[in-house]
């Protein structure tokens, strides 16, 4: 099948067949499709979209494109389960769920992401941990699974090739946004990964790659019914990202945030309430637990007891990090040799966050990346960020910044300041989780 062909079918709008598609992604790995024809086709799906069906071979074949996990070899005694989401403010979630499913008896092979442009990535938090392997052979990462109970890494060149050429494309052609790619380029990674079981969190809200409820529900649907579709039970939560989840923003600060939640010092209660509902929906969805309520007991058990805060210790340093991580965390990560507080313009309560600002502002302190290829600092951001409805004044800051120097630091206070609104009332109390869509199987 000629690549230019299958093209010329989607531009005018055609339905592509499972083989038609499948060829087209071979000819991506292979060589076979040229740039030109890889963005025309990002560009023709864009303009015509794809139906579930469409949707479904796409993924299926981006993710034959590589290595594709089986852990049956293992005999694992527990469920294969993961979540993962599309990217926001202060969302550490990862670094506290897949340990805490690990202590529940479930098995997470937890592929993740780098940061780009105002959203952080999970892989970025977890290299300001000194030593930690964030790219392990899969060998190791394998182990760490089996014997941790969970592993976060990124992608490895093994596992879904197509994807990481279509990505490529996709950024320099303005075709990033077309939900049929940004639901095979996440699934397809996923179901590489041999998963029973999947939670997808989509965020909306001012922080939110889909900032309108409307965008976030046609995302959130096309995920969980074409996983479903493929042979993964999946289940889209969407959650709210008008305010950052947790109290931290920046790497090493999010994982000194995380540490505090798995020891008990301190949990950011939208945090605390967000990593709960995916957690209970995994255990119910893997048949660990009867009901969303059986299944909170469990998380509560797990966190109560230290067994996943032990298991999070035992996965950072089975992949090269200290093995004392959660109870030297302020020594161990790196720290910004200038903090400051970030004052508000007034006294009262904070009634609007542009989230995505808090975002940008950690990237202008060098703790993101407006390109792939840029190098990041891992010890600057924002720390005791107020949450909507929080009383701040001079006394009580709407943050603390961490720069590496004074002019950043201003800077950056500056623009928290700008980022947030503050009145005289606080504004109705939300729970940060909206909705759920139970995928269905083709």
């Amino acid at each position: 099948m000629l690549p230019q062909e299958i093209i010329r079918r989607k531009r005018d709008g055609h339905a592509l067949s499972d083989d038609e598609i499948a060829a087209f992604v071979e000819g991506l790995v292979s060589g076979a499709v040229s740039e030109g024809q890889a963005a025309a086709f990002a560009m023709a799906v864009y303009f015509k979209d794809m139906n579930t069906s469409e949707r479904v071979a796409l993924t299926r074949a981006m993710m034959r494109s590589g290595a594709v996990l089986d852990w049956r070899e293992a005999n694992l005694p527990g469920p294969i389960l993961d979540k993962h989401s599309t990217g926001g403010i202060g969302d550490n979630v990862s670094l506290m769920l897949a340990p805490m499913l690990a202590a529940c008896g479930a098995f997470t092979p937890m592929i993740s992401g780098r940061g780009l442009g105002h959203t952080g990535g999970t892989l970025d938090k977890l290299d300001s941990i000194p030593g930690y392997v964030s790219q392990p052979d899969l060998t190791l990462f394998r182990r760490v699974v089996a014997e941790a109970g969970c592993a976060i890494i990124g992608q490895t060149a093994d596992l879904a090739p197509a994807d990481k050429r279509l990505y490529a494309i996709r950024d320099v052609t303005a075709t990033v946004e077309s939900i049929p790619l940004i639901t095979a380029s996440i699934l397809s990674k996923k179901l590489a990964a041999g998963l029973q079981g999947l939670v997808m969190d989509v965020k909306t809200g001012s922080g939110a790659f889909m900032p309108t409820l409307a965008g976030a529900r046609d995302l959130a649907a096309s995920l969980a019914h074409v996983a479903s579709g493929a042979g993964l039970p999946t289940i889209s939560v969407i959650t709210d990202m008008n305010e950052p989840l947790a109290s931290a923003a920046g790497n090493a600060l999010e994982v000194l945030n995380a540490a505090a939640y798995l020891t008990g010092a301190h949990r950011d209660p939208r945090l605390d309430a967000v990593t709960r509902e995916l957690g209970a929906q995994l255990l119910v969805l893997g048949a660990l637990a009867t009901d969303t309520d059986d299944a909170a007991r469990k998380l509560d058990k797990a966190l109560a007891s230290g067994a996943a805060a032990e298991r999070f210790e035992r996965m950072v340093a089975m992949l090269g990090g200290p093995a004392d991580l959660l109870s030297r965390a302020d020594a161990l990560l790196p720290g910004a040799p200038v903090v400051i507080a970030a004052p508000p313009k007034r006294a009262g309560f904070v009634t609007r966050i542009d989230a995505r600002a808090i975002g940008m502002a950690v990237v202008a302190l060098g703790g993101g990346r407006a390109r792939a290829s840029d190098a990041i600092d891992p010890s600057v951001g924002f720390s005791r960020l107020a949450g909507l409805g929080e009383v701040v004044s001079n006394d009580t800051p709407l943050a603390l910044v961490h720069a590496r120097d004074q002019a950043s630091a201003e800077a950056a206070a500056s623009a928290l300041s700008a980022a947030y609104q503050v009145g005289e009332a606080a504004p109705p109390q939300r729970s940060p989780v909206i909705e759920r869509i139970v995928g269905a199987a083709r």
